[in-house]
């Protein structure tokens, strides 16, 4: 069970105003403006998007085990402790840019490879293509 709340559990799709804040001004007695809605009337939430932290962690463990190595052989290299490296991994920590830089060089990877291979797993992961959002482009200076 998760200890933080995502923002996708405070949708306003159930959203009802107050009573009198529905009803005609100075009439209390009059039927509400907004008539209740009804199961049937309700639109399928969408499932939650994993966070980053969560399919990061997922990547990071996947490229430690197939290296074939151990917590703290990695957690070495990339200077935390097992401890911290094992938090990543399972999605409970947010990590600063240079701890996952850190971490993937150890694991042999430039920061633009795991960044990467997040992206492609949480493509793959949720069904989903990429957002019609603006895409970013690398420009030569």
């Amino acid at each position: 069970m998760r200890d933080i709340a995502r923002l996708d559990d405070y949708r306003l799709d159930d959203y009802r105003p107050d009573d009198h804040r529905s009803r005609p001004e100075g009439n209390p007695d009059a039927p509400s403006a907004v008539p209740p809605r009804d199961a049937s009337e309700r639109k399928p939430t969408p499932a939650p998007e994993p966070l980053w932290r969560e399919a990061l962690g997922e990547r990071l463990r996947a490229h430690r085990t197939d290296r074939g190595e151990t917590l703290t052989q990695t957690a070495d290299r990339a200077g935390v402790s097992p401890q911290y490296l094992s938090e990543m991994e399972r999605g409970l920590k947010e990590p600063s840019s240079e701890m996952i830089a850190a971490v993937a060089g150890a694991l042999g990877l430039s920061l633009l490879d795991l960044v990467g291979d997040v992206a492609r797993h949480l493509v793959a992961s949720t069904g989903r293509a990429t957002s019609s959002a603006p895409q970013l482009l690398a420009t030569a200076a």
